[in-house]
Formats: structure tokens, C-alpha cells, sequence
């Protein structure tokens, strides 16, 4: 069958739409600056707010000798976890992790073996 010249005309002009998507979308791969709810719908994987009242937004992740804040199960971080490579040297305690407020340094692990 052939389609009429009106639903190939539609598929055509809404491909493009539906492809830019799942470049970017409301919800998931959102850039730095865009309120979130949860880091893994930020593209930097980092959902920070400045305190309990404030929006949580997508942030870039701590660079080296920044502060930081180890992986939370809550997705919300009032300091970013540290870019790839890195660790956050952190006091790891389940009351920190509760309050949110065991902050570290991100810090390169190799360093420790150059010395």
C-alpha cells in the first residue's frame, strides 16, 4: 500500500523532532544549571543545592583539591562528588552520610604512590 501524501509528509517533518528528544530532554541529560531532582537526570551526574531550602540544580562534579562528597543514596549533593579519577577524602560515617555533612577533598589516588 502506499502511504497518502499527508502522513509521509508528517513523518518526515516530526523524525527530527523525535530524534532531539533523547538528545535532551525535561527530565533526563540536563545540563549544568537546570533544576533537578536526582543527579543521574543531570549530564555531570551531580544534583547540588546550597542548603536544605534551596532548588537543587545540576552541577559540574569537584575537581582535584575541591571540596566534595562521597556517593549519597539520597542523588542530592550539597558538595559534587569528584570528576572521574579522583576520590573523595572523606570521614565515610553513616551519621555523615545521614546528615549529609561528611564533606571531603577530591584527591588523585596515584599521588599516593609517587611519593
Amino acid at each position: 500500500k502506499v502511504l497518502p501524501a499527508c502522513l509521509l509528509l508528517a513523518l518526515v517533518l516530526l523524525a527530527p523532532a523525535l530524534a532531539a528528544q533523547h538528545e535532551r530532554g525535561l527530565i533526563f541529560n540536563l545540563d549544568v544549571g537546570e533544576l533537578c531532582l536526582q543527579s543521574a537526570q543531570c549530564k555531570t551526574g551531580c544534583c547540588h543545592r546550597t542548603s536544605g531550602l534551596s532548588l537543587a540544580r545540576c552541577a559540574p562534579k569537584a575537581a582535584e583539591f575541591q571540596e566534595c562528597s562521597p556517593k549519597s543514596i539520597y542523588g542530592v549533593y550539597y558538595k559534587c562528588t569528584c570528576e572521574s579519577g579522583l576520590t573523595c577524602d572523606a570521614d565515610k560515617t553513616i551519621v555523615g552520610s545521614i546528615t549529609n555533612s561528611n564533606f571531603g577533598v577530591c584527591r588523585d589516588p596515584q599521588d599516593s604512590y609517587r611519593q
